[in-house]
């Protein structure tokens, strides 16, 4: 037997052996987990996970409003339209979630006309800052899907919309943005998964969401693992439920395209 046919084998075998020993340490260490530590704080990481929701869909909801017209802005021919949107783009996916969300509960905290004015209030507050440097960063990410979707829109059916006579308003609200949010679905469900995970930041600002109040389950219990592995499963409960309603939707949107297969 040559070499070139016997370390194939080799290699073959050693991933094997060392996936095998992964297996048997993952199934040992389920094994020595305390569960009733998991079930006696499940209600706590429950409130933690709807909070979690609740940031999450208030923000992606705000977010994808002002993410619309700011895309418009960004695909735009005209600069002194273009170049803010793109500016505020540029700004927010271009610096770490963690930063802006410092900065908003921070920062504002240092300047003397936000604290004497009627908004202070509320930015005091961390659930309202995490909820602004969610939306605003969402939005950003948003926008530039949208941009590219709004540009991607094929130019045979906006041409059939200006034989038909129809006014560029009118284009834009029945032919432009529907074929653009069908185009953009994937990837804008994509984003929204991301701030699902991205989330977790808003335990850095004291926020009790699921990871905020798991770290406080942890202080109580001494138990790290445990905890981590119960929220990670949630985690992985409401993006699977997510990615599938995301589907339905996407499959619904574009059901006149898998008809025509």
């Amino acid at each position: 037997m040559d070499w070139e046919t016997l370390i194939p084998r080799i290699a073959k075998g050693v991933f094997y052996g060392v996936a095998l020993l992964l297996a048997a340490g993952i199934v040992y260490g389920l094994t020595r987990l305390d569960y009733g530590v998991m079930v006696a704080y499940l209600d706590d990481l429950g409130r933690g996970a709807l909070l979690t929701v609740e940031l999450v869909a208030i923000s992606v909801a705000v977010g994808f409003c002002i993410a619309v017209p700011t895309a418009l802005l960004r695909a735009s021919p005209r600069w002194w339209l273009s170049w803010p949107a793109y500016a505020y783009i540029f700004t927010f996916r271009g610096t770490p979630l963690l930063v802006q969300i410092f900065l908003v509960y921070y920062g504002l905290a240092q300047v003397d006309w936000v604290k004497d004015s009627f908004l202070w209030p509320y930015l005091r507050e961390a659930y309202w800052c995490a909820l602004i440097a969610f939306t605003l960063n969402t939005a950003a990410y948003t926008a530039e899907i949208f941009r590219g979707a709004i540009q991607a829109v094929p130019a045979g059916e906006i041409e059939a919309a200006k034989a038909i006579g129809m006014s560029k308003a009118l284009m834009l609200r029945r032919v432009v943005l529907p074929r653009a949010f069908r185009i953009c679905l994937p990837a804008y469900g994509n984003e929204i998964i991301l701030m699902i995970k991205g989330s977790a930041l808003a335990s850095t600002i004291t926020l009790l969401d699921l990871t905020g109040m798991a770290r406080t389950v942890i202080a109580r219990t001494y138990m790290p693992v445990e905890i981590f592995l119960a929220a990670g499963v949630i985690y992985f409960l409401l993006t699977f439920v997510f990615t599938r309603v995301f589907q339905r939707i996407e499959h619904r949107a574009n059901r006149y395209l898998t008809a025509a297969r």
